[in-house]
């Protein structure tokens, strides 16, 4: 009778803990939901003055490439073509290494089709031009008289030259070179992937945007929905984070954020100040927002969405991964406390994180639950009421949860598919008890991502292979005129003192 007693208990102690969990996970979610957006007003296009260079700051898009296929390049710049930006207050610069031959000997055949592209190629570190960094890191200070390159200065890497290969050290010589070039720091920062099609107004909402925000970050999807079992996987995360839950992490500054890598805007003065990026970190993306979130900088939303490509194998889709989650647990540890987050803070960051950290949970949490409804529902009585609130809570919020994801989903498959049955197909593909298991599926790169960072992995830019998969898709859309919207229904400013901005589906109809 003894042994029964306690092993109910400890069946009740083990239910307890595992629909606690699952809780807390659906309460992250629920926080990040709370938080406000701050989105960029595309209407505010109408405030900016035609002709005066002062409305329309001067962008530098940096292009980090390793190994690019010349055809996926081509894409790219095919978008970037089509800005809606004055000519003369922009620039496109390719930053391949040195080494990198056959990429460079690419961009120099492309600079013939395209004219707005430059080229600056990467060094190594040893070479003298690389001063203009270790010069800034060593000098420069926050307000409060810290180190703004923390990592220059403690740490067993402190002062070390030998930056480790990857897209972090090409946009830091990139960016300290650009300074040196023009001989000030009043300019925006951009960059994005070798697969990154931007929308036309992505320039433009750059300038609308910086007026309010120090930090803007546009939205993306994943072009090749149906590419592969696994490319639609790997897209219907970009559904989840990316075009969903990120946007509230702008949230009127109350909560840490952080970047998405791509399609995204600094003010170089910024980045200046607050030391660019740190090299010793498996991805920038991360550790770069929280650091400017710390000192003060807010972010908001470009709601124009790059379109770039999703893995098609496996195998790349688990590399892309792994490198995110070894990433993610390096900025959330040791820059934190170099950064001098609180402990809220600390609590709000990690917040970011336990929608990815949790998604295999839902694999134990969801039986559980639907176990335990059944074993009240059908009468067997066996378990307190309180099990049984907690069960159904925790399946009412994945209900609610999944229910607002499909949605959301549906509507921005429209940014890349024209046809229904296509779309469909895609929502077909990603239902509830395949994307369960595609979440079960989540626990390798943890794992592996995990071990990366106990060991100090993920140094040398692992590149993602990417196809050319949006070859067709990208100029479609150019023509469409809906590349990064899901229609052409967008705000545009109006003629000078016709007041507030009209789409332009109207504009057309009238």
């Amino acid at each position: 009778m003894l042994d029964l007693i306690t092993s109910h208990e400890v069946g009740l102690c083990a239910l307890l803990a595992v629909q606690t969990v699952y809780a807390l996970t659906f309460a992250a979610d629920l926080y990040l939901f709370s938080l406000p957006v701050n989105m960029v007003d595309m209407s505010e296009e109408a405030d900016l003055r035609k002709g005066d260079d002062a409305d329309w700051p001067f962008i530098v898009m940096f292009y980090p490439v390793l190994r690019e296929a010349r055809e996926t390049m081509e894409t790219t710049f095919r978008a970037l073509a089509k800005m809606e930006y004055p000519r003369h207050r922009y620039k496109v610069v390719a930053i391949p290494n040195a080494s990198d031959e056959a990429t460079i000997a690419s961009l120099r055949d492309l600079q013939r089709q395209f004219d707005f592209l430059d080229l600056m190629v990467v060094p190594p570190t040893s070479d003298p031009s690389w001063n203009v960094v270790w010069a800034s890191w060593e000098t420069v200070r926050l307000p409060n008289g810290k180190p703004a390159a923390y990592w220059w200065h403690e740490g067993a890497r402190a002062r070390n030259r030998d930056l480790p290969p990857k897209k972090t050290r090409q946009l830091i010589y990139a960016f300290y070179n650009t300074l040196l070039e023009r001989g000030s720091s009043d300019f925006l920062v951009s960059y994005i992937d070798a697969d990154s099609a931007p929308p036309s107004d992505h320039f433009l909402a750059a300038a609308i945007g910086i007026r309010r925000y120090d930090v803007l970050q546009a939205k993306n999807i994943a072009g090749n929905l149906l590419d592969s079992w696994t490319a639609t996987f790997c897209a219907m995360d970009h559904m989840a984070w990316d075009g969903f839950k990120y946007q509230h992490l702008s949230s009127n500054g109350r909560n840490p954020y952080w970047v998405l890598g791509k399609g995204l805007i600094f003010k170089a003065r910024d980045l200046l100040a607050l030391g660019s990026f740190h090299p010793w970190l498996t991805i920038e993306d991360p550790e770069v927002g929280m650091r400017f979130w710390k000192n003060g900088r807010r972010l908001g939303i470009i709601e124009g969405s790059l379109i770039e490509e999703a893995p098609k194998a496996l195998s790349t889709c688990i590399l892309q991964r792994k490198r995110w989650v070894a990433g993610f647990f390096q900025s959330l540890t040791v820059p934190l406390d170099a950064m001098g987050f609180t402990l809220v803070e600390k609590l709000k960051a990690w917040a970011i994180f336990v929608p990815c950290l949790s998604l295999s949970f839902n694999v134990i949490g969801l039986p559980v639950g639907v176990w335990t409804a059944w074993n009240f529902f059908s009468g067997a009585d066996q378990l307190p009421g309180w099990t049984v609130y907690l069960a159904l809570a925790n399946l009412w919020m994945l209900v609610t949860s999944l229910t607002c994801l499909y949605v959301n989903t549906w509507k921005r498959t429209r940014l890349v598919e024209t046809s229904v049955w296509r779309r469909l197909r895609f929502m077909l593909r990603v239902n509830p008890l395949f994307l369960m298991a595609w979440w079960t599926f989540w626990t390798l790169p943890l794992v592996i991502g995990f071990r990366m960072w106990r060991r100090d992995e993920g140094l040398v830019w692992e590149r993602t292979l990417k196809l050319d998969r949006n070859r067709e898709l990208v100029p479609e859309l150019i023509r469409l005129g809906t590349l990064g919207y899901d229609s052409k229904n967008r705000i545009i400013a109006p003629p000078a003192g016709a007041g507030i901005g009209v789409p332009h589906a109207a504009n057309e109809a009238a």
